[in-house]
């Protein structure tokens, strides 16, 4: 179903795991985002999840929101980023996921906004704060488009959450590996037992992500999930480096080091 599935598909067929950088858009300016899209080969990263830059991150720690802070303050909008893909997208071997507050969308008007991330070249999309009784209504629109959409999975959800919460993923579930916010951590918790059992509820491919901060974590995540998804190592090398850039893509490179036969 679309570009992600096939592309996690084709990674588990050939048994090692995927890699999904993430990268807020517009930090520390477009034109950054737009070299590090550039430069990104499909030998370091599968799938791409862009962060649509929004005042009040819901999950997001002190690194990813002090970069959406700025993104917002340089004037970066949801039409940036739109515009910005549009003009990429023939140039992007990867996936393109589009990481998006639910306020966003709403404020679009939500079929709007999936039509327009669609048309602009999004292949995905990941709304954190939605509310399940809202998703149903998107369903239609996002499976018109061959979009994937993954809601997140903590460890504190139960059994009944989950068969509300897996139904209505397209494409992958986002399985964090802990709770709270995101950011960079130097021990990784056990994710095996988490993974194990949302493979008894579906067969959807597990994206792990949340404190996943180097090539020995995506190892350790790709020994049993499909994807490993790494945020604030990323963004966190772009504040501490003169050149954002090629911190970004010197990082991703490292990352991908870890990259290993999967479940």
């Amino acid at each position: 179903m679309g570009r992600i599935a096939d592309i996690l598909t084709g990674t588990r067929a050939g048994e090692r795991g995927a890699l999904m950088p993430f990268l807020t858009a517009g930090y520390p300016d477009l034109e950054s985002t737009e070299r590090i899209l550039a430069g990104l080969t499909p030998a370091w990263a599968d799938i791409i999840e862009l962060g649509i830059p929004f005042s009040d991150p819901i999950a997001d720690g002190p690194i990813i929101a002090a970069s959406m802070h700025e993104a917002l303050v340089s004037g970066i909008r949801p039409g940036d980023v739109f515009d910005l893909v549009r003009r990429m997208r023939g140039d992007i071997p990867q996936g393109l996921v589009a990481m998006v507050s639910n306020s966003i969308v709403e404020r679009t008007g939500a079929i709007a906004f999936i039509d327009a991330a669609a048309t602009a070249g999004f292949d995905g999309l990941i709304i954190p704060d939605i509310d399940l009784d809202r998703v149903d209504a998107l369903l239609p629109s996002i499976d018109a488009h061959d979009l994937a959409f993954s809601l997140l999975v903590a460890p504190t959800t139960t059994d009944e959450r989950l068969a509300l919460i897996l139904p209505r993923c397209r494409g992958f579930v986002y399985l964090l590996a802990r709770a709270g916010l995101t950011g960079v951590r130097s021990e990784l918790p056990d994710i095996e037992p988490q993974v194990r059992r949302l493979r008894q509820h579906t067969n959807l491919p597990i994206a792990v992500g949340f404190g996943i901060s180097t090539a020995e974590h995506v190892s350790t995540v790709l020994a049993s999930a499909d994807a490993a998804i790494v945020g604030s190592a990323i963004v966190r090398s772009m504040g501490d480096s003169e050149d954002p850039v090629q911190a970004a893509l010197s990082t991703i490179q490292h990352l991908s080091d870890g990259r290993v036969p999967g479940a």
